[in-house]
């Protein structure tokens, strides 16, 4: 070979320029990008989603960031808020996200007063408590003082007084199971606006021995909670005459004494 060499060559990288690649290979090697730029960007915006959802969980579930720091009762006419907030038992700082809301309402339900309880979340930090709480219509004396009922019978509080215009109940055993006090509601409930106007006390010794008191010392006898409208309409006619006993056990054949 000439110059005696050994006939080996020695090859040298360089770098080509890029003038030297031909536009339409630019031009397909960039349309490759963009195509390999597409097909990964749904994976991507995925996994930035799915990162972003997760860190919003977190903070919501996982940390005090949106914890508790208030509990706000509503509704209370007669019961202490601060008794409605030891009932809910709603531990301070808990992810507000994570309070059951039903685990509330159903403490604060065992709230004698309260008839009914809407739980609910405000964000970012409270809990709403909106309590209805039972109605009296009627006083039921007890050793000298006076159980309170509501509408279904049931015994919610004992007071010193009866409440002004809050009738008697004379009952033995006041319950919603008790026989004698679902008369005596039912009787109530059918008095004409004159008649518990005067009335002074319903008293119940047996469903069938039901009588009312009036405020004028008079009496009207009952007999069992049947025909109550009835009753009571008859009854109400009866008022202006001059008797102390009216009996409308028999709306249909009064007796007067």
């Amino acid at each position: 070979m000439a110059g005696g060499g050994t006939g080996t060559r020695n090859w040298r990288l360089v770098r080509a320029d890029t003038d030297a690649v031909p536009p339409s290979a630019r031009r397909f090697m960039a349309r490759a990008r963009q195509r390999r730029l597409r097909a990964a960007l749904p994976w991507l915006v995925g996994a930035g989603v799915l990162l972003v959802a997760g860190a919003v969980v977190w903070l919501v579930y996982g940390t005090a960031v949106f914890g508790v720091r208030t509990v706000e009762v509503a509704g209370t006419q007669t019961i202490d808020p601060a008794q409605v907030r030891a009932a809910a038992a709603v531990p301070e700082r808990r992810p507000l996200a994570r309070v059951d809301l039903g685990e509330v309402g159903a403490r604060v339900r065992g709230l004698a007063p309260v008839d009914k309880v809407t739980v609910t979340r405000s964000w970012p930090s409270t809990v709403r408590i909106e309590v209805v709480e039972r109605v009296a219509v009627a006083a039921v004396p007890v050793d000298g003082r006076f159980t309170l009922i509501d509408d279904d019978g049931v015994p919610f509080r004992q007071v010193a007084a009866a409440p002004s215009g809050v009738p008697l109940a004379r009952l033995s055993s006041p319950g919603p199971a008790d026989a004698n006090t679902g008369s005596a509601l039912k009787v109530l409930a059918a008095l004409s606006d004159d008649l518990r106007e005067q009335l002074a006390a319903v008293s119940v010794t047996s469903p069938v021995a039901i009588r009312l008191e009036l405020r004028d010392k008079r009496v009207v006898i009952w007999g069992d909670d049947t025909e109550s409208p009835l009753k009571s309409e008859v009854a109400t006619a009866l008022l202006s005459r001059k008797a102390t006993e009216i009996d409308v056990s028999a709306p249909q054949i009064v007796t007067i004494r």
